[in-house]
């Protein structure tokens, strides 16, 4: 039986901001970050490959801009999911290590756009100090993404509960409590 802690866990803090039961917004908003960050560091790799490089260098230069917006909006979404988690659980404990984690990524993706801005004028390929900034943050990008999965697939935070998921495998069952005609 689920505890008062695991419950709470799974319930916004505001359904309006961070999404309603059993719909959270943060793991649809991480994924722009994400696939932003990572095809800006295949756009860095292929600067290095193609003969005229500048499109793809200005491509990943802004690619981070966008990367950095949609980590701080799952970020604030993120934020109220902390809220609901109990202090001193190793939930929480998970939690802030997945949050420490995504801001650091977020702030040396900040540098690393300060570091480009401007610079690709010259049409030529990603410098490697760039290129290893890049790569070095999708790995703690990697880390974190997979603390949270631990947070979402192991500790069930803003997981529906199993009576509610049960739902799903109930032959019949419908969300009105009504039986399909199946």
């Amino acid at each position: 039986m689920a505890s008062e802690s695991q419950l709470q866990a799974k319930r916004p803090v505001s359904a309006s901001l961070a999404g309603p039961y059993g719909h959270p917004f943060h793991p649809i908003l991480v994924t722009v970050p994400i696939g932003a960050w990572v095809t800006s560091l295949v756009f860095d790799i292929a600067s290095h490959v193609v003969h005229q490089p500048g499109f793809l260098t200005q491509s990943s230069t802004w690619l981070i801009a966008v990367g950095v917006i949609g980590a701080l909006l799952a970020a604030m979404v993120g934020f109220l999911d902390l809220f609901a988690l109990p202090a001193g659980t190793p939930a929480f404990r998970t939690a802030l290590v997945h949050m420490t984690l995504n801001l650091l990524v977020t702030a040396a993706y900040v540098v690393n756009f300060l570091w480009r801005h401007g610079d690709h004028a010259g049409g030529g390929s990603v410098g490697i100090g760039r290129l290893v900034l890049s790569a070095l943050s999708i790995v703690a990008l990697a880390v974190s993404g997979f603390l949270g999965g631990k947070l979402a697939y192991r500790y069930g935070v803003r997981v529906a509960d199993e009576n509610t998921q049960a739902e799903g495998y109930t032959p019949g069952h419908s969300r009105s409590g009504t039986r399909s005609a199946a």
